[in-house]
């Protein structure tokens, strides 16, 4: 089962930090992210989603391909790109996985305009390192599905570093 975790920044760029760390950590197999999502908000007050995977390009793409290949079959690779072009696009609109857009775009209205918010897909996590990697880099969690114990840890992991360098060194 994935956990989902929403976490607000004050400024895109920090919501972009945190989510490089994140994949590097799944690199490391720490995390496993079904998707890593920062929404911001606009001045205009819409809300701008930067993703990882765009499945609607990348089925388009994927189509024109196969669409050239079977087209080169029957004589037609321009008609079979097109044709194959436009199915990927819609394949991939149909089977957008992760975190709905929707979602996303609703839960983000809630910031202040040029803030940003990190949407996470948790599928499997070591706590303790992750947490220790994410101990300091601040936000504000919006909404989460970990159980109370987990979510107060995390929250004090991003408070963690900034309260202890607050205060006075002896």
């Amino acid at each position: 089962m994935s956990d989902l975790l929403v976490i607000a920044y004050p400024t895109e760029a920090r919501a972009e930090e945190v989510r490089t760390k994140l994949l590097g950590l799944q690199r490391e197999y720490l995390i496993e992210l079904g998707d890593a999502v920062v929404a911001v908000k606009q001045p205009d007050g819409k809300v701008k989603l930067n993703q990882l995977f765009q499945p609607v390009a990348a089925g388009a793409a994927s189509g024109a391909l196969w669409g050239t290949l079977i087209g080169l079959l029957v004589l037609m690779p321009l008609a079979g790109a097109a044709v194959g072009a436009a199915s990927g696009a819609l394949g991939g609109k149909l089977a957008d996985l992760g975190i709905n857009d929707k979602f996303m775009k609703e839960a983000a209205q809630a910031l202040n305009s040029g803030q940003a918010a990190l949407f996470l897909l948790i599928r499997k996590m070591t706590t303790d390192k992750v947490m220790a990697e994410l101990s300091g880099s601040g936000g504000t969690i919006l909404r989460s599905s970990f159980d109370e114990t987990k979510e107060e840890a995390l929250r004090e992991a991003l408070t963690g570093a900034q309260a202890a360098a607050g205060q006075p060194s002896a």
